[in-house]
């Protein structure tokens, strides 16, 4: 469990920059190189090359290299184990509000008599 959990901080840590949620957003179209990838980011190559490092040892991209350009593509697995922990969060907090929506209609059926 302490593995997952390890994974899903990672992720959760990719996920919170506004340059590596639009590179994925961005990767989710198909495939684009570094270059196509930077353009819009008014950064040093280097400095986003740290973003898509980071994605890349996140799991959340994969990079290969033909002759000068590396081109990216996303990698859809890590989502799910997103997907899993939020669904059973949802469940959770679902069961909560369940409970305090059934509590408050019985308090006001109890005051309304």
């Amino acid at each position: 469990m302490e593995q997952y959990s390890d994974r899903l901080d990672g992720i959760f840590v990719a996920l919170s920059d506004p340059t590596r949620r639009a590179v994925l957003g961005r990767l989710g179209k198909g495939p684009a190189s570094i270059s196509e990838l930077a353009a819009p980011f008014d950064m040093a190559l280097p400095s986003f090359m740290k973003h898509i490092r980071l994605l890349e040892g996140n799991g959340l991209i994969r990079t290969r290299k033909s002759g000068r350009v590396r081109t990216c593509t996303i990698e859809k697995k890590p989502f799910a184990a997103v997907e899993s922990w939020l669904s059973a969060q949802r469940a959770i907090w679902e069961g909560r509000t369940d409970r305090l929506e059934r509590f408050a209609l019985a308090k006001t059926r109890e005051q309304s008599t």
